[in-house]
């Protein structure tokens, strides 16, 4: 019986230790191990690069930035099955030097910045871990001033790198890291599809123009949620990009429990949109001192439907005009896009064609919002057929100033016609459009009311059945 019972005792311990290998069997690749230092010096995109050709080669697994350094990188192309794990107390920065940055963000448009960690057709991706992400942003910036940092000329290809592109990525899964300090665009996804962004935190340069948070493109399936987003331009915007139209819709996309501040539009559609962007919940999120809460920004041929905002905190105030947005905590607009002389300006408009035009926004509902803002919401359109059905339910709006500026405007920029125009501050200023409906809503003035005060709802060629004020 009692060798019995040790045979029985070394099975079940044979059994434990399987587990344990089944349950740990994640092949860990340290960069450190193929030669990277983490001496904030060093280019360690070779390094990097070898750990992930080892990790490719045994079939996957984890390459690992290890904590307690900064480990400098060039440009390098993440691959699938892979997961990269920046370790708490790890940062990997940016190389500053914009020789090393030569391909293009946008294929063969050169003008809107470069790549720094990139992939393309790739499959079970992951980004994790408690470490830093630098994008070494102020040092591809020129002069500061005062309420931005002045952009370096360049002739045909800007060198600015976004921190991630991803391209045509499935099952991607992006958790807790720190994203910070990014010279253009932080997260950008382009044709993904079946995508978490969960818990992670950006921090960009209020003063860094271009340099937005999270930019969903032609991607499905994705959501968003527990993430604290900090950046000069949009903090999260989906989009359609002429540049990468084979990969069809935006949609399907959940946004939720999410902190956001941004000196241009916190939570954004568009501009860019020459397809459709449909079936997108965004609940549950703060907005603080952005320039601009919530936009709906139609600008070409795409359509905007099926939209639901719920129980969100938004906080808007006036920034300089260098920032798109007039402290509008909303923002539902379709105007074609200017014909302009601009950097990029060839990619703005259909193949072959030098003017655009504008699709449709549709069926939005914004439900259960609070507001405290030196604006009121802006619903506005080039003519009435562009907004269809927009439902505003108990949504609050406290009007109050903050700032120094004047008031008495609204941004329809970018947009063939006048950009900036003056009028006077409602709560609700709603021009060109069918059937918006203000159901349950309370309008209130701070104690620093608007100095351009107008009525309280202004309506200007519009159907506004059901109106209904606290």
């Amino acid at each position: 019986m009692k060798n019995l019972k040790s045979v029985l005792i070394s099975f079940s311990l044979i059994l434990l230790m399987s587990c344990q290998v089944a349950t740990n069997n994640e092949i860990l690749f340290n960069i450190v191990d193929y030669g990277a230092m983490a001496d904030g010096v060093t280019d360690n995109a070779l390094a990097i690069k070898k750990a992930i050709d080892a990790c490719v080669q045994s079939g996957g697994g984890k390459v690992v930035i290890p904590g307690d350094g900064v480990f400098l990188s060039g440009p390098f192309d993440l691959a699938s099955e892979m997961e990269l794990h920046v370790e708490a107390g790890a940062v990997l920065l940016a190389n500053p030097d914009t020789s090393e940055y030569t391909k293009s963000a946008f294929r063969e448009n050169p003008g809107e910045g470069t790549i720094w960690i990139g992939g393309e057709n790739l499959h079970d991706v992951a980004i994790t871990g408690l470490g830093v992400i630098d994008g070494n942003g102020i040092k591809f910036m020129g002069e500061e001033l005062e309420d931005s940092y002045e952009l370096l000329p360049f002739e045909v290809k800007d060198p600015r790198p976004h921190v991630l592109t991803l391209v045509n990525v499935h099952n991607l899964r992006i958790e807790n890291v720190t994203f910070r300090h990014s010279a253009y665009w932080t997260v950008h996804l382009i044709g993904c599809d079946d995508g978490v962004i969960n818990g992670i935190t950006i921090d960009n340069s209020l003063k860094i123009r271009n340099s937005d948070g999270i930019d969903l493109d032609h991607s499905k399936n994705i959501r968003i949620s527990n993430c604290n987003i900090k950046s000069g331009d949009d903090s999260i915007c989906l989009k359609n990009r002429r540049e990468f139209k084979e990969y069809g819709n935006c949609e399907n996309i959940v946004v939720t429990n999410c902190l956001m501040s941004s000196r241009s539009c916190a939570f954004k559609i568009g501009s860019e949109n020459m397809d459709t962007i449909q079936n997108v919940t965004v609940n549950n999120c703060t907005i603080l001192a952005s320039n601009r809460g919530i936009g709906i920004q139609n600008r070409d041929e795409g359509v905007v439907q099926n939209v639901l905002f719920s129980n969100i905190i938004v906080e808007s105030r006036f920034f300089s005009d260098v920032w798109w947005g007039k402290s509008e905590p909303i923002y539902v607009t379709a105007y074609r896009r200017a014909n302009i002389d601009h950097k990029d300006a060839s990619w703005r408009f259909p193949e072959g064609a030098t003017e655009g035009f504008v699709g449709q926004v549709n069926d939005i509902t914004f439900q259960n919002i609070q507001c405290r803002s030196e604006n009121g919401i802006y619903v506005s359109a080039e003519s009435k057929d562009k907004i269809n059905h927009i439902l505003f339910d108990g949504v609050s709006v406290v009007l109050n100033r903050v700032t120094d500026y004047e008031g008495g405007i609204y941004d329809r920029r970018p947009c063939e016609g006048e950009g900036l125009v003056k009028a006077k501050t409602s709560a609700f200023f709603i021009d060109n459009a069918n059937d918006v409906q203000v159901r349950d809503c309370d309008i209130r003035l701070g104690a620093n009311p608007p100095l351009n005060m107008g009525d309280l709802i202004h309506r200007t060629n519009t159907s506004i059945p059901g109106t209904k004020i606290r």
